[in-house]
């Protein structure tokens, strides 16, 4: 009658034994968001101290993250972004979002149906209570008005630089090769970051924008300052935010890809797509 009994604590034991085996090909993402609550995420709209989330304007309904403004009379320079707790050098982060409903009255017109991913920001605590948008590059979101042409997938720089073609680029914003996405439709939106190497924009699957070293821009006036909190002019990490400029806007997949890893092959964790050594985070047993 002990048989079973027997068998099973062999099954148990067994089972302990096995470790998967890593395929260092297989591509790892994290999900950011979890599809239920903003936990691991800070929240910071120009007027308010961080952390306050204004007429609850970034909230979660029905798995979807969101930048929401059915609470606001008006809108008067409320812009808000949304920190992910962590900061990272080397990565791909991949969000399917897309523009709902009416911009909210008191809204600029360059922000109908107008988001973004910051990439390399500043930290959310970094920022002063009336700081308009954290010192970043952005990865520009925009939705067409059904009329014009508007790319999404361009590129804006608060406070930043960058070089295209051999030359520092410093004009705010260039438009990238995307097509228009009008309505509501979902659009999948990807930035392959490289440290302060190489940034590029994927929209749907298609290359649509790639440009080099980021760097803080010189004229700016908190230059100094930024200078400090980088460590320097180069834009090597930093954390990632998404944007909330007066139109509704809702994010349902929000996951990073970390390119900074173990490169040792005979590491347990060794991954091959890994572009940026972290030997500190190899696993040998």
């Amino acid at each position: 009658m002990r048989k079973p009994y027997i068998i099973l604590i062999f099954i148990i034991a067994f089972a302990s034994c096995t470790t998967v085996k890593n395929d260092p090909a297989k591509e790892e993402w994290t999900p950011l968001f979890n599809g239920k609550d903003l936990t691991g995420w800070d929240i910071k709209i120009s007027g308010s101290p961080l952390n306050v989330n204004f007429n609850n304007t970034f909230r979660v309904k029905d798995g979807i993250l969101q930048a929401n403004y059915d609470q606001y009379q008006k809108f008067n320079g409320e812009y808000g972004h949304i920190f992910y707790q962590d900061k990272f050098s080397s990565y791909k982060i991949r969000v399917e979002y897309r523009f709902i409903g009416n911009q909210t009255p008191g809204g600029a017109g360059w922000a109908f149906r107008n988001s973004g991913i910051m990439l390399h920001c500043q930290s959310a605590a970094s920022m002063t209570k009336d700081q308009s948008f954290p010192t970043s590059i952005e990865f520009q979101l925009l939705g067409g008005s059904g009329e014009a042409e508007r790319p999404t997938g361009n590129l804006c720089t608060p406070g930043t630089n960058v070089v295209m073609k051999d030359s520092l680029f410093t004009p705010h914003c260039i438009n990238s090769s995307s097509k228009t996405f009008n309505g509501d439709q979902w659009v999948e939106a990807e930035a392959i970051v490289l440290s302060d190497s190489i940034i590029t924009h994927v929209i749907n699957g298609d290359t649509v924008l790639s440009y080099t070293q980021p760097q803080l821009d010189e004229r700016e006036a908190t230059f100094s300052e930024m200078l400090a909190h980088f460590g320097g002019k180069m834009l090597k990490e930093g954390y990632i935010s998404l944007q909330g400029e007066s139109h509704p806007v809702e994010f349902r997949k929000v996951e990073l890809l970390n390119l900074k890893g173990c490169i040792d092959p005979k590491a347990l964790n060794f991954k091959s797509y890994y572009t940026e050594s972290d030997q500190s985070q190899c696993r040998y047993k």
